[in-house]
């Protein structure tokens, strides 16, 4: 695999090395020592999948404190959003974008504390996700795919989100609270 490091410190961009031959290819996905070799969190406690009938659906921005995770496309087309929501870090509440597509079969790794997010670009699409640690109900935390603050645009007109992830509060409303949350423990 080929790592990217963005512009926003921790998150990476991974590129498969594919092996070709008359069948088609073969390539390496995950990989906890290349993981490990490049700083990053080599644990996967669980696997989930996210299945999207209609393009222009948005899932997002979550966040979580303690997860990394490793998103990749099997089949359709998202732009993957990121938001780093570290209170300490010098790209505070910027974000980058990602064309994942299961042709590409490029990953973006995910540090925790960054918010996140996608819109499908292409009808029946399926992400897939492998996240460093186990799902714990209550949770769940975002903000809005829509908060002016962050300035995403999405590339196509969104025909669907869910009632929680438009539930979110703007900054405008959260910002303190949410530095709290997402502060770096003491050591």
């Amino acid at each position: 695999m080929t790592f990217t490091e963005t512009r926003l410190q921790g998150a990476f961009i991974l590129d498969p090395e594919r092996h070709e031959d008359s069948r088609g290819y073969f390539a390496r996905t995950f990989c906890q020592r290349e993981l490990a070799e490049h700083g990053l969190e080599p644990q996967i406690a669980q696997g989930s999948v996210s299945f999207n009938r209609t393009r222009g659906t948005v899932r997002g921005m979550h966040f979580s404190a303690r997860e990394t995770k490793l998103v990749r496309v099997t089949r359709g087309a998202v732009l993957d959003v990121i938001i780093d929501l570290r209170p300490e870090s010098p790209t505070w509440l910027q974000h980058l974008a990602v064309a994942l597509t299961a042709e590409n079969g490029r990953s973006l790794y995910v540090p925790a504390r960054f918010g996140h997010g996608f819109q499908v670009l292409e009808d029946d699409t399926e992400t897939s996700y492998q996240i460093s640690a186990f799902y714990e109900p209550g949770t769940e935390a975002g903000v809005r795919h829509d908060d002016p603050r962050l300035g995403l645009r999405w590339p196509l007109p969104i025909t669907a989100v869910s009632e929680r992830d438009q539930g979110w509060a703007l900054l405008a409303d959260t910002e303190e609270q949410l530095k709290r949350r997402l502060a770096r423990a003491p050591r």
